[in-house]
């Protein structure tokens, strides 16, 4: 299992859960399986998995609480799993720290290109290698922006000398911001270079980063351009 990713996987249908877990590991991934929100999070915090696919409506903790337990201790990423794509547990789980979310029923080739484009880009704010273009380019050193400081090699922000506490994709998304200060980006480009989406993709997944990352670095230093998409002040 050291030389595999460790995926936490919890799904209360057993048929799912098991034919999910037999894929994945035929992909090479070690899983370790749960069919409810407690055990899910013993096995959590026993495991320390690399990655985390919680289904929203597991029973004794639901996968929204699962997930903002997981935040409070770990910035480990985090997919949702959720059998409606317009339901609002969606927003919840996202707004609880998920970094992303996979419609049920999904394919097992999509899950696992899902799971393994936010492992890419772990590994990128953990100092990894990035093939494509965005925040690699960004000069080394600290960026400042009024109260805001980015460490661009040290991976750390300040605000008002206090450190912010960022998950890689919240990182990841401000350096992509701070690569560009003052440039509109749309969401669909967000999309494509924080998420590694290749395809339309749900925007609601960047808005809701946005906000988050607003409550952390000031409401005021990421505008809305009405109909375009969001900049980072200057």
């Amino acid at each position: 299992m050291a030389d595999q990713t460790h995926v936490l996987f919890v799904e209360d249908d057993d048929v799912i859960r098991e034919a999910t877990q037999l894929a994945l590991e035929r992909d090479g991934f070690a899983v370790t399986a749960m069919p409810d929100g407690l055990s899910g999070l013993e096995a959590f915090r026993a495991n320390r998995p690399d990655i985390a696919l919680l289904d929203v409506m597991v029973p004794g903790l639901d996968g929204v609480s699962l997930c903002r337990r997981i935040r409070d201790e770990s910035t480990v990423p985090v997919i949702m799993l959720s059998a409606r794509a317009d339901s609002i547990d969606v927003v919840l789980g996202l707004e609880a720290g998920a970094d992303d979310y996979v419609t049920k029923p999904f394919d097992g080739a999509v899950l696992v290109a899902r799971i393994r484009a936010v492992l890419r880009r772990f590994g990128h704010a953990s100092g990894g290698d990035r093939a494509d273009e965005g925040p690699a380019e960004v000069a080394g050193g600290v960026l400042s922006f009024g109260e805001l400081e980015i460490d661009t090699e040290g991976m750390e922000v300040r605000r008002a000398g206090q450190p912010v506490a960022l998950t890689p994709t919240e990182m990841r998304l401000l350096l992509e911001f701070s690569s560009a200060p003052g440039t509109v980006l749309s969401r669909d480009k967000l999309l494509e270079r924080v998420w590694d989406y290749g395809w339309g993709g749900d925007t609601r997944v960047v808005d809701v980063h946005v906000q988050r990352l607003r409550t952390k670095i000031g409401q005021d230093r990421i505008e809305t351009v009405r109909g375009f998409g969001y900049k980072l002040k200057a």
